[in-house]
């Protein structure tokens, strides 16, 4: 650990007390001396832009999707293909549950369940759920917030489960819990607002 020389100590009764210049003299003498013992590189603004935009390609940003992303339907597709033992509820009020299996697909940098395939379960599932209350009617999704609580891992499955929070004529609102499967932790909560749409009267 670096030292930082130390303050001679002035007895007011036998020295005189420091002028401000001094003061000035020891504060930036003990700046200097800092900056040796840990130097820092500052960088320029095009240097920043830079480091930023090789963060940001870092991540993908920039990459070309893969054929497939530019089939029909590819987003449901994407979601359906990491969903199993679907299962709908609706006695005494509806619910519905699925199993998430956590695949290379679906991983972030960290190699665990992306926040986005998170959040896009959560949208799938609580309009099912919006569906199996409301029956089948046009409707579309409000608001979605999720609380991102815990990390699922790769190769560990996440239960899904969505019920109904509050139903009214022209809103459904509903709640998901993603639950690790062998542990039962909570891991991700969403919650999800749906609009009916109107109908016309002709």
């Amino acid at each position: 650990m670096p030292t930082h020389p130390t303050p001679p100590v002035i007895n007011k009764t036998d020295s005189p007390r420091p002028q401000p210049e001094q003061q000035e003299k020891r504060a930036a003498k003990v700046g200097e001396e800092m900056e040796k013992e840990e130097p820092r590189r500052k960088l320029s603004p095009a240097d920043s832009r830079a480091v930023a935009l090789a963060f940001i390609r870092a991540l993908g940003a920039g990459a070309r999707l893969p054929a497939a992303a530019d089939q029909p339907d590819a987003y449901s597709s994407l979601v359906r293909a990491i969903l199993s033992s679907a299962a709908v509820s609706a006695s005494p009020a509806p619910r519905v549950s699925c199993t998430i299996a956590v695949s290379p697909a679906v991983t972030n940098a960290y190699n665990t369940l992306h926040g986005g395939a998170v959040a896009a379960v959560a949208e799938a599932v609580g309009m099912a759920c919006a569906r199996a209350a409301a029956g089948d009617k046009e409707m579309f999704l409000g608001e979605l917030s999720t609380g991102y609580l815990a990390a699922a891992r790769l190769d560990s499955e996440v239960d899904v489960e969505a019920q109904i929070l509050r139903k009214g004529r022209s809103v459904v609102v509903t709640t998901i819990e993603f639950r690790l499967k062998d542990t039962k932790k909570l891991c991700y909560t969403s919650r999800a607002t749906f609009y009916i749409m109107p109908v016309a009267s002709l």
